[in-house]
């Protein structure tokens, strides 16, 4: 599988990133079976964060990482930042928490719960109104300082955000996780359409993408077969049909999966951006993984993007 740089960073990772929200309920064994196959695939990189699985994701992660896989073989990089009131993990007793105090708290359970002395890559997880750059900027210090993080980035940032923080830190922020794919491309969308009046050109996100591509800001799509805010799945949804059979078409010409094709319609786009897979089937994710072979052609891309209902001036 290809690999690219992260941001300006040194680091080389695979374009695919094997996204590890829902490996709690795994079973151990069925999860190293997962793990050690994406390996093999060409995978390379592991999406964690604290809150998934509220933090078992992680402890499951351990057990594979101290018996199966070389740490130092793989790169891992989770997030911090979301937090819960009480003892209940509802959506309704949801908080944001960038202060330094809880990002090194944050980094110390996610390295403990991981069974590892080091993250590749620390993300901040949501914008937190409250924050305070400078003291991400010392938490970021004393955590690179320390040996437990090696590079830093951010999830969900608009760019105006992005640039606050990076204003008040030395350390080079090489990622940003964003939603996007056919069924959410919101980024495209508002840089198609620019000087329109169409509701769809309306700037969410501060020019995210040109941003990325300007300053070397490696851009990772999350749930790349959403659509709208987690409202569904594209794939054989009755509001999709005709992007499905846009999907299918082009999966057959190229021999691979609908489920591939949504994340070769990601890859081919010139900004270099890797797509996290969540799966945890690992025939599925063997599937997926061969969109890193196939390129699109322009003509390919823009059936794509026009069949999910998406205007071209």
């Amino acid at each position: 599988m290809e690999k690219i740089k992260l941001g300006a960073s040194t680091l080389e990772a695979s374009r695919i990133v094997l996204g590890c929200m829902r490996i709690a309920d795994m079973e151990d064994k069925a999860l190293a079976t997962h793990v050690n196959r994406a390996i093999e695939l060409g995978i390379n990189l592991f999406d964690h964060a604290d809150i998934y699985g509220d933090g078992e994701c992680e402890y499951k992660f351990s057990k594979v990482l101290a018996s199966e896989v070389n740490r130092e073989d793989i790169l891992i990089q989770s997030k911090c930042g979301i937090r819960h009131a009480g003892n209940s993990t509802s959506k309704e007793n949801e908080y944001y928490d960038l202060s330094k105090s809880h990002i090194l708290d944050s980094v110390d359970g996610i390295l403990e719960r991981l069974g590892t002395d080091y993250l590749d890559i620390l993300m901040l997880h949501r914008p937190d109104a409250l924050m305070e750059p400078r003291e991400i900027a010392e938490a970021f210090d004393h955590l690179h300082d320390s040996g437990k993080v090696r590079h830093f980035g951010l999830s969900n940032f608009h760019a105006a955000q992005f640039d606050f923080v990076q204003k008040h830190t030395d350390h080079k922020l090489i990622t940003n996780q964003v939603q996007f794919g056919a069924g959410a491309p919101h980024m495209i969308n508002s840089r198609m359409q620019a000087n329109t009046p169409f509701e769809s050109a309306g700037d969410r996100d501060g020019g995210l993408l040109d941003h990325a591509r300007l300053h070397d800001i490696t851009l990772q799509a999350w749930s790349p077969f959403h659509y709208g805010y987690f409202d569904g799945i594209i794939m054989d949804d009755p509001k999709y049909e005709a992007l499905n059979n846009v999907l299918e078409d082009i999966g057959e010409a190229h021999g691979i999966t609908k489920n591939a094709v949504a994340v070769a319609w990601i890859l081919r786009h010139p900004a270099d951006m890797q797509t996290i897979i969540g799966t945890t089937n690992t025939s599925r994710l063997e599937d997926i993984v061969k969109a890193s072979d196939v390129k699109l052609t322009r003509e390919e891309w823009y059936r794509i993007y026009k069949a999910a209902g998406h205007i071209l001036p």
